[in-house]
């Protein structure tokens, strides 16, 4: 339980940071930063200054750690350093995850996780009936590991690791690369699955390693095969039971068509609500997915049955399928997935929603075009689309400001404390994301959660965020390595406060609301 701190006696920097965010004074956010530019040279001109270096610290991880610090410093150049980031988050990206060992069954194999979840049921189906299980036992040690599992509880013991990990991940960079802990976020998102669906929590954090981590900076292409192919999603949206209507008239037990998951490829994963698909698309993609389904002895947890599959040719936006004799079976579902996640509208979409994760509520058009051409032309590759946005004027321009949202500042808070280790802190910082509305990998729905000012920036929210940072951040070690990049009304107010309070009044600071 994360308790309440009374913001009677803060006013200085708390109440004027409230006071700009509700007006929706923008400036109180950007004008210190560009202020510590080298004199004379404006801040929309200068990539090499301060604006620029807490820009690319604070946008390519969740924050500068002293370790991260020094190395951008070493570089000399922030350009060249998230240049160097971005290699070496493609270069982590291709090797196993960095898992703490207690943390390790989140990576064990598919088959498994699945044994993993039958011991589970068959435990609770040897209960005498009318015994009461006690289900916030395992909570009550949420991230404390150091026992056996008991089989009642494996699936919620696999989702309390896997958020685990991604606290881990996020705040630590002896743990994980920075840019590609944020990648690794950015794409579990924009292919959500909802952990308290019940098939799905044992495989939420595989899913996070082997789909978004393994794939973030590689083919798009790639990304949606592994996404649609894997358990976590096969089961969260249901493809798992779609089979054709042909195989209820063949005298089989047939479930029938499910239309779930073809809807949300087109809609959330690839196209776009407007990329030019009709409901008869939708359901054509059912049908040629029909038979994509779950194999529990299987290395990847997927297979392809035949006897459950709409037979004869489905047409997808003009698309054959099969377009061979050939490419029947898996490979028809196969080939409409390639064609889909390298459509134009594809393309658009998810360059637009980089450049809002990484520079802008709203990106310039020039930017967002830049990287659609070079998704196109470089067959989806998300690395070469990243190198355009880190080379485009509008990453460095100051006038583009993001607003953390509770997962980003909760993360951005462990880092600034040193606190990757301290699992006391992650429980907080958990908590805090989860009661701000974020909770980790909890997001009901398969649109993902939005990251917008407009979504998260409320006074409740501010008030919540400032309660969380003073509580946090009590007694923690000065990082005396972060006042050079507070303004002087925010580093004023906060040498005001005795040391014990000084890294709340950090955290609270426009400088770390904003980025």
């Amino acid at each position: 339980m994360i308790r309440s701190t009374s913001l009677k006696g803060i006013k200085p920097l708390w109440l004027v940071g409230l006071t700009c965010c509700l007006m929706g004074l923008w400036g109180c956010a950007q004008g210190p930063l560009s202020q510590i530019d080298s004199p004379g040279i404006p801040g929309n001109l200068n990539p090499q200054g301060k604006a620029a270096e807490w820009r690319v610290l604070n946008r390519l991880s969740y924050g500068p750690t002293p370790a991260l610090l020094a190395d951008l410093k070493a570089h000399g150049q922030p350009k060249a350093w998230a240049l160097s980031q971005l290699d070496a988050a493609r270069q982590a990206s291709l090797a196993p995850a960095n898992l703490p060992p207690d943390l390790a069954s989140i990576n064990a194999s598919l088959p498994t996780i699945f044994d993993g979840a039958r011991q589970e049921r068959e435990a609770r189906a040897a209960v005498p009936a009318g015994t009461q299980i006690n289900e916030l036992v395992v909570n009550e040690k949420r991230f404390q590991f150091t026992e056996p599992t008991d089989p009642l509880f494996y699936n919620r013991t696999q989702v309390n690791k896997a958020i685990a990990w991604r606290l881990a991940s996020c705040s630590s960079d002896a743990i994980e690369q920075p840019l590609l802990a944020r990648m690794t976020e950015f794409w579990f998102n924009h292919f959500n699955v909802y952990q308290q669906k019940g098939t799905v929590r044992p495989f939420v954090g595989h899913y996070t390693l082997h789909v978004a981590r393994a794939h973030a900076l590689g083919k798009f292409e790639d990304l949606v095969m592994a996404s649609a192919k894997h358990p976590a999603m096969l089961y969260y949206l249901d493809q798992w039971l779609s089979v054709s209507p042909q195989a209820a008239r063949a005298g089989q037990n047939a479930r029938g068509l499910n239309e779930n998951y073809a809807r949300e490829l087109m809609e959330l994963h690839t196209l776009g609500v407007n990329g030019g698909y009709s409901q008869d698309d939708v359901r054509e993609l059912a049908k040629v997915l029909t038979g994509w389904t779950i194999a529990p002895r299987a290395s990847n947890g997927f297979q392809f049955v035949m006897r459950l599959h709409e037979s004869g040719t489905k047409t997808v936006m003009g698309q054959s399928v099969p377009s061979s004799a050939q490419k029947m079976g898996q490979q028809e579902g196969e080939q409409i997935i390639r064609f889909l996640a390298n459509h134009p509208s594809t393309a658009q979409r998810v360059a637009k929603r980089l450049a809002e994760y990484f520079v802008a509520d709203v990106p310039p058009q020039d930017l967002v075009s830049a990287m659609t051409q070079k998704f196109l032309s470089s067959g989806g590759d998300i690395y070469e689309v990243m190198k355009v946005m880190l080379n485009h004027d509008a990453f460095w321009n100051p006038e583009h400001k993001l607003y953390r949202t509770p997962i980003d500042f909760a993360c951005a808070s462990l880092r600034a404390l040193n606190a990757g280790q301290d699992r006391t802190k992650w429980l907080q910082a958990f908590g805090y994301a989860a009661v701000a509305g974020q909770g980790i990998q909890n997001w009901l729905t398969p649109d993902g959660y939005a990251f917008n000012a407009a979504t998260w920036l409320t006074p409740e929210a501010l008030t919540r965020r400032i309660d969380f940072s003073l509580n946090i951040a009590r007694n923690s070690p000065e990082r005396s390595d972060l006042y050079g990049y507070l303004s002087d009304s925010s580093l004023q107010a906060v040498m005001k406060q005795p040391p014990a309070q000084r890294m709340g009044f950090v955290l609270g600071s426009s400088e770390f609301v904003f980025k």
